[in-house]
């Protein structure tokens, strides 16, 4: 009886502080995991998806598209040389060739000049005497701007003057600086001549004239012409 009376009591002072002053308690130690649940049921099949891309030649890897082409690489090393090639067969031989113009190779070998002094005027002293006024010029070997002869075709040579004298004369014959004969005339007298000449071999390129030295009267007039020549005597 009296222990009805105490859980009656206990029941009604529950009641009564759960409807006027409820107590948070603390939380409880976390239960023990429950054994692993059964596989749920299959579901329901998915609907058909879009076809794949199409592989040719079986399932191996698949050659792509060509490629744009790379950049030049750097020239390689040179290799060694190879060993000379057997010697061809002789060719077929041409037809003749066009006939050379007659007397070319005669003109080659052909040198000739004879000029005279253009002018009344005395020969500067110590300078080379200029015979401007051509009669003979033959490939323009002589040069009446400079008044010398470079020989264009090697071989013998003979050279001569003719002065018509207004005064004493002295001249010189120089091959290149070298001087090969000395003509002089010291008579003066009116309406006189002189002269001299020599034969010598020249190499090509190589100049003659004449100089003047001391005396100078070599005229150039119309009555008494003074005229320098030379002419190949035979070729090398």
């Amino acid at each position: 009886m009296l222990y009805h009376c105490f859980l009656l009591i206990a029941s009604l002072r529950s009641v009564v502080a759960m409807e006027t002053c409820p107590t948070t308690g603390m939380p409880g130690i976390p239960g023990i995991p429950g054994m692993p649940g059964r596989d749920g049921r299959e579901g329901e099949k998915g609907e058909k998806g879009q076809p794949g891309a199409v592989l040719h030649g079986g399932l191996d890897l698949q050659k792509g598209e060509k490629g744009a082409p790379g950049m030049m690489g750097y020239a390689g090393k040179r290799g060694q040389n190879g060993e000379p090639g057997k010697s061809g067969s002789s060719g077929i031989a041409g037809p003749p060739g066009q006939p050379g113009d007659p007397g070319a190779v005669g003109v080659q070998l052909k040198a000739a000049f004879s000029v005279a002094r253009g002018t009344h005027e005395f020969p500067q002293k110590a300078s080379i005497i200029r015979f401007t006024k051509v009669i003979t010029n033959i490939n323009d070997d002589y040069d009446t701007e400079s008044g010398r002869f470079r020989c264009r075709v090697p071989g013998a040579y003979y050279f001569v003057f003719h002065a018509s004298l207004g005064n004493k004369l002295c001249v010189l014959m120089k091959l290149d600086q070298t001087l090969i004969a000395s003509f002089c005339d010291h008579r003066y007298r009116r309406q006189q001549v002189t002269s001299g000449g020599l034969a010598v071999y020249l190499s090509r390129n190589q100049e003659v004239w004449m100089e003047t030295k001391d005396y100078r009267g070599m005229r150039g007039q119309q009555n008494g012409h003074s005229i320098f020549s030379g002419f190949l005597l035979h070729p090398h």
